[in-house]
């Protein structure tokens, strides 16, 4: 994994808030948030909280009897997800690297994670902390991203940018968000992690955006593809965002569009 692939930084925080989430990880936070309902946690911690989706999606469906502390490696980040949710002092928002938790062990009943394990540089010692601080029977949920090409606006938006940048293809979606889905690696690095019991799901949405350039702008402009996209120069970013969007076009129709999503919803128990 770049070191560039952890940089949600300037107008990305704002861009993927407004485009992605409800395009792709809404749907999931949800699946998220029921499922963490279902063993009734008192203390909750998230990681790789992001711009709230989950975070948001936790607080519903849990209430005032679930104590939720959100983090993020990304400050940025977590600026956005509090503006999200104004007037919610019952939850404790904290810049913290999930790789070095600054938590007790036996501390939680359970951990989240919304697409964040992909971005851990060493996700057996990423997993390592979640069980440290969970107590013991306390549950490890998380979901990474299926194949790319399961996914369907994240792979016509790297194959169109592959076409801008033939001789030097930014490879940010396929390495990075959707680099991590060998279920046998999986099970491993939790198992190397120190835990049993894990149960791994598939589970389908289907993504909806408003039209063909909210994917393209999004991914584009609102993901660290960003800056590999930059650093190359020539064409330019608005040009290959503008490029994506008649590949989108071309699959999907004009007007509102959708596209399958395919994840892995991962249970492990400490």
């Amino acid at each position: 994994m770049a070191a560039s692939d952890k940089e949600f930084v300037g107008s990305i925080p704002e861009l993927y808030d407004q485009l992605l989430v409800p395009m792709l990880f809404e749907p999931y936070a949800r699946d998220l948030a029921q499922r963490a309902k279902a063993y009734h946690p008192r203390d909750l911690l998230e990681t790789a909280a992001g711009t709230g989706a989950v975070t948001r999606a936790l607080a519903s469906e849990l209430g005032h009897d679930t104590r939720i502390v959100a983090t993020d490696l990304n400050e940025p980040m977590l600026v956005r997800a509090k503006s999200q949710m104004p007037g919610k002092p019952d939850i404790n928002w904290q810049q913290a690297d999930a790789l070095a938790l600054p938590f007790d062990d036996a501390t939680f009943d359970l951990v989240a994670c919304q697409f964040g394990a992909m971005f851990f540089p060493d996700r057996p010692k990423g997993y390592s902390e979640a069980r440290r601080v969970l107590k013991p029977g306390g549950r490890f949920l998380f979901n990474v991203w299926d194949r790319i090409e399961d996914n369907h606006f994240a792979d016509v938006v790297n194959q169109a940018v592959a076409e801008v940048f033939p001789d030097d293809p930014p490879r940010f979606l396929p390495r990075t968000p959707y680099g991590y889905h060998a279920t046998d690696r999986i099970r491993a690095d939790l198992a190397a992690a120190g835990f049993g019991k894990v149960e791994i799901d598939v589970v389908r949405h289907q993504g909806r955006a408003n039209s063909p350039s909210d994917p393209a702008i999004g991914f584009c402009q609102g993901s660290p593809l960003r800056g590999e996209i930059e650093a190359r120069g020539g064409v330019g970013l608005d040009a290959t965002t503008d490029h994506a969007t008649s590949a989108v076009a071309r699959r999907f129709g004009n007007g509102a569009i959708e596209g399958r999503l395919q994840a892995l919803v991962i249970s492990a128990v400490a």
